[in-house]
């Protein structure tokens, strides 16, 4: 598989990022303040790639495209938990924000198979 094809492989690109969010969310301190957040951060960044692996399981063209936007909504979910977590460690920011950038092309990437899904509808 070539480099490019491997960038686009989202089953696999979506697991990294799942597992890019558990390393930080191990990395950092917990407090009593922060777990709260870091739990919703994993559920939804986690989220992301299940939902994708049951669209490419899809039973129909209607299960597939309902999958895929819950998806590209867990990923904007994420970003939201990204960026209150970059408020409580300020010290985290550069990693938080390549992890925000990630959400970012993943949302644009999963909007543009629902918009292409419901045009073929």
């Amino acid at each position: 598989m070539s480099e490019c094809s491997k960038h686009y492989d989202l089953e696999e690109r979506t697991a990294k990022f799942g597992i890019a969010i558990i390393k930080f969310s191990q990395r950092v301190t917990i407090s009593s303040l922060s777990k709260p957040l870091i739990i919703q951060l994993i559920r939804a960044a986690t989220g992301i790639g299940a939902n994708y692996m049951e669209a490419n399981g899809a039973s129909s063209k209607k299960d597939f495209k309902n999958k895929i936007y819950i998806a590209k909504k867990e990923t904007q979910e994420t970003k939201h938990w990204l960026r209150m977590i970059a408020e409580y460690y300020p010290q985290e920011k550069i990693e938080l924000r390549r992890l925000w950038q990630e959400a970012q092309e993943l949302t644009l990437i999963f909007s543009k198979i629902v918009r292409t899904a419901a045009t073929n509808q």
